[in-house]
């Protein structure tokens, strides 16, 4: 029964991030057919047909699943490593730091490739800052860790304000979108898909040690599993792909904190169904968030971190409101 249920699970959402994908693929301020797309995709379409799905559309799409996947894996992740379900992969202060360090680098007049690395620098920084204030002179628990990492992201946010208010008026716009996600030049999907299909393996592999973490650190240790170790692993994997996102297309929220909720409902709290489960499925929600920021107002974008963000604030209190247990009724 609950393989069945699974299985349809899957078949469900490979089936929705198919159709997505073609009209990913299909969609834009020049419209192509669906017939126009597969050719493209078998290399039988005219030139600029080609050109225009292929070289342009394809990277972005691609880009989009592979960043939405590693969201909502890095928010599984959390929630593991928190024992929280509110928590989602910027908590530690990742997405600040990368925010920082990246408006520091575009004040300055840097290329993109000094940008990327100095959000991805900022990221890791901030995540291994955060953890090393919670450890202090021992060892660190959920809590402080997630005290430690909500504060120092408000002074990220302080300090990202002031950069945006110190910045020349020719520069505001491009760093909004970068602070609001932009996949307008997300043309090189290979890292992105390379760090999540790696964690998915490693995830899958590692998912009875997950589903027994998730239930505390005490039945975790009776089992034998090496619990500190495993948290710093969790915790390295989490950081990791949230900080090669967010330098990748930006701060893009929601997904992680989501994205994991919706597939718990459906398919309960074994992780090796629910972190591949979550992966499609985050990666299928900002594809067709990143289609709509590209052709609602076609031709021109809007930044698909205020999308996913109207799709995540109504679905999160949807599912808050049938989780709420009788008594608060």
């Amino acid at each position: 029964m609950i393989a069945g249920r699974n299985g349809a699970l899957f078949a469900g959402l490979l089936l929705i991030c198919g159709v997505a994908f073609l009209a990913a693929l299909a969609s834009g301020s020049a419209d192509v057919s669906f017939t126009e797309t597969v050719q493209a995709l078998r290399g039988v379409a005219p030139e600029r047909i080609q050109s225009l799905v292929i070289e342009l559309r394809l990277p972005r799409a691609l880009t989009a699943f592979a960043v939405g996947g590693l969201l909502a894996v890095a928010g599984v992740l959390m929630q593991v490593l928190l024992r929280n379900p509110l928590a989602e992969p910027y908590i530690l202060g990742s997405s600040g730091g990368a925010a920082v360090a990246a408006l520091l680098a575009m004040m300055l007049g840097m290329g993109s490739l000094i940008v990327d690395l100095s959000a991805f620098g900022g990221a890791m920084g901030a995540t291994i800052l955060v953890f090393m204030i919670a450890h202090g002179t021992g060892s660190w628990t959920p809590a402080r860790l997630l005290l430690t990492g909500v504060v120092l992201a408000a002074g990220f946010s302080a300090a990202t304000t002031l950069l945006l208010a110190l910045s020349p008026d020719q520069n505001l716009r491009g760093m909004l979108f970068w602070l609001m996600g932009d996949l307008s030049f997300a043309f090189e999907p290979a890292r992105c898909l390379s760090l999540l299909g790696l964690l998915l393996v490693i995830g899958t592999a590692a998912a009875r040690h997950l589903n027994v973490l998730a239930r505390g650190e005490l039945q975790a240790a009776i089992v034998g599993l090496p619990v500190r170790g495993f948290r710093y692993l969790i915790f390295i994997a989490a950081a990791l792909a949230t900080a090669l996102s967010v330098t990748t297309v930006g701060v893009i929220g929601f997904i992680g904190l989501v994205v994991p909720h919706l597939i718990r409902i459906v398919a309960g709290s074994n992780h090796r169904v629910v972190l591949p489960a979550s992966a499609l499925a985050g990666g299928t929600l900002l594809i067709i968030a990143d289609t709509l920021a590209r052709t609602i107002m076609a031709p021109r974008q809007l930044p698909v971190g205020a999308l996913t963000a109207a799709i995540g604030v109504p679905l999160f209190l949807i599912l808050m409101g049938r989780n709420r247990p009788d008594r608060d009724r």
